[in-house]
């Protein structure tokens, strides 16, 4: 790219210094779309670290729920789970990482809702159920929305499938303490370990073997992610988080 000197011009001004209808000065910007290079860091895959987790604190969860143990167990069981807040806040970070927001967004949410729940738990307040009854239901908001953008993703939207009964009647049973509510909740939290042990398990085998071993249900870009090429996982990169200038 040329540029002229001050000399050239007539002066530092161009000889146009004192006129007012004098045009500002224009700039031309080189295209550098020839000269960027974006670089990609593969990582593992948090995912089963994520569901893992998800799996061993629903379990801690759903047995106090279900009265497998005493009402003086719950500061036990709250130190049990927290550990799953930074866990899952870890395979968060991951995932915003490996560029996938819908991934992050969940864990991140789920890593949130196990601090919350340890420490209002750990706390012993005396309303503590009724503050985690509404939590829940607003969880369950929450999830109704995540579920709405997951269908490609069979793993997550699964996941989240079975979570939306477990936090309605969680949230119902703290706002009118009904028995039965909360030992439907265990039982549903049981429920959602399973699955979620189901999907981590998967998810491993299919990283180690480098294809799918059990299902899992992708489609869509889901599945492209995995069966495509690299083209495909480059296609629009420049629009993605991190590499445009606004989010």
């Amino acid at each position: 790219m040329s540029t002229t000197s001050p000399s050239a011009t007539g002066g530092a001004d161009g000889g146009q210094a004192g006129r007012p209808d004098a045009p500002p000065e224009r700039r031309f910007e080189p295209d550098l779309r020839s000269m960027t290079r974006i670089n990609l860091r593969p990582i593992a895959s948090p995912m089963p670290l994520g569901f893992f987790t998800v799996a061993i604190a629903s379990v801690m969860t759903g047995c106090m729920q279900l009265g497998l143990f005493e009402t003086e167990a719950r500061g036990a069981v709250a130190l049990c789970v927290l550990p799953a807040f930074a866990l899952q806040l870890l395979v968060s970070i991951l995932a915003f990482g490996a560029r996938d927001v819908i991934a992050a967004t969940l864990m991140g949410v789920f890593a949130g809702s196990w601090l919350a729940y340890g420490l209002v738990m750990f706390s012993g307040a005396p309303d503590a159920l009724r503050v985690l009854g509404v939590f829940n239901l607003a969880l369950l908001c929450f999830g109704v929305l995540m579920t709405a953008v997951t269908g490609p993703k069979r793993a997550l939207w699964l996941v989240l499938l079975v979570s939306l009964p477990r936090w309605a009647t969680t949230g119902l049973s703290g706002l009118t303490g009904a028995e039965w509510l909360t030992r439907t909740s265990g039982a549903l939290g049981l429920v959602v370990a399973l699955v979620a042990m189901y999907t981590a398990f998967a998810l491993m085998l299919e990283d180690m073997r480098s294809e799918e071993v059990l299902p899992i249900g992708r489609s869509g870009p889901a599945h492209a992610a995995v069966e495509g090429g690299l083209a495909v996982q480059l296609r629009n990169l420049e629009r993605q988080a991190g590499v445009r200038r606004t989010l």
